[in-house]
């Protein structure tokens, strides 16, 4: 049955590809657009099946989205359009005048209005400004801030999705030809009350609390999130009618697998193996790589607010690789390349759970639907709120690079945002970076958890003998002070090199104390290739581990982005001669020794031991 359904899509693609390509519709100029003409209208109400729709001309709005930008005002009638107004799912909808195309239905007026009043942006502007070109410069991204709070996150959907404006900034922005009011609104007036139709959000997997945070974030940008997943057909046959046509409902994946999240609408034209729909953007990116997908619309939810199609997303069927402010477009045939997620869920209460997902391989929305969907994955079999910790191990492999390996503890009362964060991260920071694009191949990561906050804090450091010679191992004593109250004593042998004498410090610090000491006194250098990017995030301090440098007085430098340490003064005379070039930082301290000490809990605090080594 799989491979009958194969064969019977692909099939389906090469005849829509051989059909559209030798009788295509022709295209109305927006110019030959007069008041009074009466349109036909394709979409999907119910199941597959396209309906049609009449759209009585109203007028064009000149210049609206930009110079030379347009939108061709109509009045809609049909179906249960009466009763819903404009819906949610239409945008893409394709309207005919004598059998010429002339756009896609894209815009509505706000919420609450009585009648089903849409722009229709037209069908030259959608395919000009989608014309196909490569994957969008790495400079085009948003900074997102982490660890990512509901608030972070939140604001970080805002700053990138942006463009669910007014089209018209300001009354005198648009003009309208061929009448003067409507509904007792002038053409500059409707310019401003006119909106992108919302975009249904198809959620399926995500628990309420996570779901929370994105429909808050979405529903602000023109989406209308709701339920749903894959749609699920009798005997696995999909009922749609013959290959993808214009009018018939799509989607656009962004989470595939155990969870799913993608939005939905209508195709407007297809042009062999080209596809045109929405007539506005889904999130104005430009070039991009999101799967394409068919999708089954349940049935029409009418609402005052605004009526919305209650979809869901099927089969892929090629790939969007445009996002543009009239419309996205794709090519028919294969999908893009996803980004595999695996998460292994460890706990003493209850059996091992894995789990498999894609998310779309996309610097801005890759990083944010994997923080998605691992917080969804701890916040629905683990507790996301309230006292718990998350040893994380696992990896994330990089095409032609080095994998980036995970090994941390997170306890407290945030530890499961935190946890998640720490995995995300990392790959915001790769896919993001100004020197090269950077293919993430998969992340497989592991969670062990437990219920108890297994967090200790740092009291105090010290060696049974101050002085203590050169040349000799030294027991370095620490003592920690659990959540419970609880002191632990922790010894380390630590090494004096034969070659130091006089005053010296022993620093022991966590990991997060340690890297802002950094920062501000030691001005740690920021790596300067994707190869450095990775070897610093290997060594980046763990949560679990304390960390203890023996520090002297011998110089050291920065060079060419590598931290030197007790430089010979020769060699620093050398480098003091290449300092106008950049590559050279010297440094007025320097690190004789360090090592780690492992613990089994989340450690804060940071101590300092000064000691007297003599060489007798």
């Amino acid at each position: 049955m799989p491979l009958r359904r194969t064969l019977f899509s692909l099939l389906g693609i090469v005849v829509a590809a051989s059909a559209l390509t030798s009788g295509a519709p022709t295209q109305m100029s927006v110019g030959d657009v007069r008041p009074g003409m009466v349109g036909v209208g394709r979409t999907v109400f119910d199941g597959t099946h396209v309906e049609e729709f009449k759209a009585h001309i109203i007028g064009v709005l000149e210049n609206v989205i930009g110079t030379h930008r347009n939108l061709i005002l109509a009045k809609l009638e049909g179906g249960p359009l009466a009763n819903t107004g404009v819906i949610a799912g239409m945008s893409g909808s394709p309207v005919y005048i004598d059998g010429r195309l002339v756009g896609a239905v894209s815009y509505a007026l706000g919420a609450f209005s009585k009648e089903p009043i849409a722009g229709i942006t037209p069908i030259a502007e959608m395919t000009d400004s989608t014309t196909f070109s490569d994957v969008r410069a790495p400079g085009t991204k948003v900074k997102v801030e982490y660890p990512l709070t509901r608030d972070a996150l939140t604001a970080a959907f805002r700053k990138a999705l942006n463009w669910n404006r007014p089209f018209a900034e300001r009354p005198g922005d648009a003009q309208m030809t061929g009448v003067s009011a409507v509904g007792g609104f002038g053409g500059d007036q409707l310019g401003t009350l006119l909106r992108p139709i919302a975009t249904p959000l198809v959620m399926s997997g995500f628990e309420p609390d996570v779901a929370d945070v994105f429909t808050g974030a979405f529903r602000e940008q023109g989406f209308i999130p709701t339920g749903g997943s894959a749609a699920g057909f009798k005997n696995g046959e999909a009922p749609f009618e013959g290959p993808l046509k214009p009018g018939d409902a799509i989607g656009v994946m962004l989470v595939a697998g155990d969870l799913q999240l993608g939005g939905t609408g209508t195709v407007t034209h297809i042009d062999g193996d080209r596809v045109y729909a929405f007539g506005h953007p889904m999130y104005n990116l430009g070039p991009t790589e999101f799967p394409m997908t068919r999708a089954y619309v349940y049935t029409v939810l009418p609402s005052l607010f605004s009526s919305m199609k209650l979809s869901s997303t099927g089969e892929v069927i090629g790939t969007f690789l445009q996002d543009r402010a009239t419309a996205i477009a794709g090519k028919l045939g294969p999908g893009p390349r996803m980004i595999p997620v695996t998460i292994t869920l460890e706990s003493s209460r209850q059996p091992k759970h894995s789990f498999h997902f894609t998310v779309v391989n996309d610097q801005l929305f890759g990083p944010l639907m994997t923080y998605a969907s691992i917080l969804n994955t701890l916040g629905s079999y683990e507790r996301q709120f309230g006292s718990a910790s998350f040893t994380v191990r696992g990896t994330a492999t990089v095409k032609k690079h080095d994998e980036i390996t995970f090994n941390n503890l997170f306890a407290g009362d945030q530890s499961s945002l935190n946890a998640a964060a720490y995995v995300v991260a990392p790959i915001t920071y790769l896919m993001g970076n100004d020197y090269e694009k950077v293919d993430v191949e998969g992340v497989d990561i592991t969670f062990a958890t437990t219920e108890e906050p297994k967090t200790a804090t740092l009291e105090r450091v010290w060696l049974d003998d101050p002085r203590p010679r050169a040349g000799r191992s030294v027991p370095l004593k620490v003592l920690l002070r659990t959540y419970r109250g609880d002191e632990v004593v922790r010894t380390l042998p630590i090494d004096i090199p034969a070659n130091v004498s006089g005053p010296l410090s022993i620093l022991v610090s966590d990991g997060q104390r340690l890297g802002q000491t950094e920062q501000r006194e030691v001005r740690t250098p920021q790596p300067r290739s994707v190869d450095q990017m990775i070897k610093a995030l290997n060594k980046a301090r763990r949560n679990n581990v304390l960390y203890v440098k023996l520090l002297g007085s011998e110089a050291g430098a920065v060079v060419n982005g590598e931290l030197l340490s007790s430089l010979p003064p020769s060699v620093l005379g050398v480098l003091e001669g290449d300092r106008n070039g950049g590559n050279f930082n010297p440094l007025h301290s320097a690190t004789i020794a360090e090592w780690e000490l492992p613990t089994e809990h989340a450690v804060a605090g940071s101590r300092t031991l000064t000691i007297s080594v003599s060489q007798n």
